[in-house]
């Protein structure tokens, strides 16, 4: 499912209901949606982004944004130093060496066309 306004969703598929559901990721809030067919649920995603968007603008209250842009990693110390040399070797910084490389797999990934959804079983 495209990314709408910034934000993004997990979604699932429910045998007990025969649905997709999704929820909004990286936001404290809980928004949560539902539909029947692909189409449906895409739908249902972007109509439940503009209703959150529309509930905090009617409280005055400001939306959460979904990222920050500050990602803590924890790794091995041998992985550590394997990333500062690779980003050495590229004059650059461990912290721009790994942005950049994260996002062109991520964009790889995201233009690949596949979309993973889980099945939620009772």
């Amino acid at each position: 499912m495209n990314p709408y306004k910034g934000y993004v969703a997990e979604i699932w598929y429910e045998e007990d209901d025969h649905a997709f559901h999704g929820i909004v990721h990286g936001i404290r809030d809980t928004v949560h949606f539902t539909g029947a067919s692909s189409h449906e649920l895409s739908q249902a995603f972007r109509d439940s982004i503009d209703e959150y968007l529309r509930f905090c603008a009617e409280r005055g209250v400001e939306p959460e944004k979904p990222y920050s842009g500050k990602l803590a990693l924890r790794t091995t110390p041998e992985i550590h130093a394997l990333l500062s040399k690779a980003a050495a070797n590229e004059g650059k910084s461990i912290n721009q060496w790994i942005s950049e490389t994260l996002e062109e797999v991520a964009r790889k990934r995201l233009e690949s066309g596949a979309t993973k959804v889980r099945t939620k079983v009772h």
